[in-house]
Formats: structure tokens, sequence, C-alpha cells
């Protein structure tokens, strides 16, 4: 990944032409930091079964910042399209002690492993 920069203000928060996206056209959209350099893509989306509702995207991410390469799980909450970007934008400081998932996605179904992931995040458990 190359480590461009965008050098527009973000227009976090505007609607998009088209607000419902399918999940596969998902994966693989570029996640950017807050001053516009990508840092990632989303690889992978979690839906809770029951509600439909996306419980975390998975994120890969390049050696950045001290961060090491790997895949993490974020909150969805916590992600942010930005329209301009045509991307996500993610706290990048935050990723710096982020829990990463080792292996396969088994780990995201056990409950104490969810909590300490949206606990780190600071957000709201969509379970609860």
């Amino acid at each position: 990944m190359s480590s461009a920069r965008h050098t527009q203000e973000p227009t976090r928060g505007e609607r998009p032409a088209h607000p419902v996206i399918s999940a596969h056209r998902v994966e693989g959209t570029p996640v950017f930091n807050q001053d516009g350099a990508l840092i990632g893509n989303i690889n992978d989306l979690m839906i809770e079964k029951v509600s439909g509702q996306i419980a975390s995207a998975t994120m890969s991410c390049r050696a950045v910042l001290g961060v090491g390469g790997g895949r993490f799980p974020i909150p969805w909450s916590m992600l942010t399209y930005d329209t301009h970007f045509k991307g996500y934008v993610v706290d990048e400081q935050k990723l710096h002690d982020a829990r990463s998932l080792k292996g396969d996605h088994g780990q995201e179904s056990d409950l104490p492993w969810r909590d300490d992931v949206y606990g780190y995040w600071d957000t709201l458990r969509y379970w609860k």
C-alpha cells in the first residue's frame, strides 16, 4: 500500500450519493488516518446474525507509526466514512495498542474477547 496523502479537507458526515452498499463492495475499501494517509483496507465485515447489525470491520494494515501490520477488528461505530476520500477514517493512534486477530475469526464470537475489544475502543457494545 502506498502512503498516499490527501490534501483536501475531509467531508465526514456528508451523505454519500449511495448511502447503502453491498458487503462485498466494502471489502477492499481504503482506511485513512485523520490526516488523510492511507493506513489499510477493510477486508471483512462481522454481522450479528439475529439483528443484522454490523458488529465490526476487520482492517488489514501495514506497519505504521510503531503499529505492526496485521488484521484488526474495529467496532463499526469507530469508522467514519469520508465522501472525499471514498474510504473510512479511523483514529490511527488507537490502533497502536489495539487487539489484532490471530488466525481465523473464531475469537470474535467469544463474548469476553468482544467485550475487551469494545472496551478498548471505548464504544457501546451492540449486544447490550
